[in-house]
């Protein structure tokens, strides 16, 4: 894991994320917040649709179209992303400031070009970091020493070559490659080690890790794995059908869940499970969520309150908090 510089970088408070559907309005994310501090790798996990990868592409401002944030804001350092025009997010923080690792690397890359092409791109459209005006040169150069930094064999050849050239973990770190080229301070990970198998995994996730405590970055990874956050993450946020229940230390967290969502999703996690078993129910449709706590339909603590207002954030431990009326006793204003 990284050490943590002091201060944070980016700052996602009270986000509220909605899509006009032909059936009505989804809330996709429910007042969201989450701090990233500086030098650190903060995990974002939970169930599949929990709104972890709206949350990245709401940082992006690459929200899917009838999609809107309808509250709350994304600060990078004195700016709020979620009110800058489009046109500046693309010009001036995506790439730039904020690189991105995708999902599947088997189709974020485009086949009928050279991996030269492609992450040339991002270098000619946002120029590389303290060289805004680097020929053709001095980028591609560039580039080599990227394919080497993320242990690409021949990177000079690697250029020349085409997606379908490589397997799943080398694609990956070209995706990695591209995320960093032109030298963000930020960047944001969509479980990018989903697709792969697991020997390529563990290898993806040490060398984020190292590229992290070299480069100095911080790093937002979004997962639905708490083996790979306990691996690489310094901190962590649990997230439940769109609002955060739980942040704390990677450690704290895995040590002492306390919001009941956090306690059952670790022990459905294979390394802790005594038995199979899973947790009852499904997540809400965010076309027609429960009031209150959204997990409350499924919680084996559940109380009468629960159903009423979101419940409060309360701090459990130095940096730990949970958002849980059996800590708060109140609900949020």
């Amino acid at each position: 894991m990284t050490a943590a510089a002091a201060g944070p970088v980016l700052q996602i408070s009270d986000l509220s994320v909605v899509i006009d559907t032909d059936e009505g309005q989804a809330q996709i994310l429910d007042h969201a917040s989450l701090v990233l501090e500086a030098g650190s790798i903060h995990g974002v996990v939970g169930e599949s649709g929990c709104g972890k990868s709206t949350l990245l592409k709401a940082i992006l401002g690459v929200l899917p179209k009838r999609s809107r944030v309808a509250g709350g804001s994304v600060r990078l350092g004195g700016r709020d992303l979620a009110r800058l025009p489009r046109e500046a997010l693309q010009r001036e923080v995506r790439g730039r400031e904020i690189g991105f690792i995708p999902q599947d690397p088997f189709q974020a890359l485009n086949p009928v070009f050279r991996v030269e092409t492609q992450l040339m791109e991002a270098l000619a459209t946002h120029g590389m970091r303290g060289h805004p005006r680097a020929d053709r040169k001095a980028m591609r150069a560039h580039l080599v020493s990227l394919l080497k930094a993320v242990q690409l064999p021949d990177a000079e050849e690697a250029l020349e070559r085409y997606p379908h050239q490589f397997s799943g973990g080398q694609r990956q770190r070209l995706l990695i490659a591209a995320s960093l080229a032109c030298a963000p301070g930020v960047v944001l990970a969509d479980e990018p080690t989903t697709a792969l198998d697991v020997t390529a995994q563990l290898q993806i996730l040490k060398l984020l890790r190292d590229l992290a405590g070299e480069r100095g970055l911080s790093m937002l990874f979004v997962t639905h794995d708490f083996g790979v956050v306990a691996q690489l993450c310094d901190t962590v946020t649990v997230m439940y059908a769109g609002q955060t229940v739980e942040t704390g230390p990677v450690r704290g967290v895995l040590d002492a869940p306390r919001h009941p969502y956090t306690r059952m999703l670790l022990a459905c996690h294979p390394d802790r499970a005594k038995e199979l078993a899973g947790i009852p129910g499904a997540v809400p449709s965010p076309l027609s969520p429960p009031p209150g706590c959204r997990f409350h339909t499924r919680c084996p603590q559940v109380r009468a309150d629960c159903a009423g207002a979101r419940p409060r954030r309360a701090v459990v431990a130095p940096g730990h908090d949970v958002a849980c009326v059996l800590y708060t006793g109140e609900p949020a204003p």
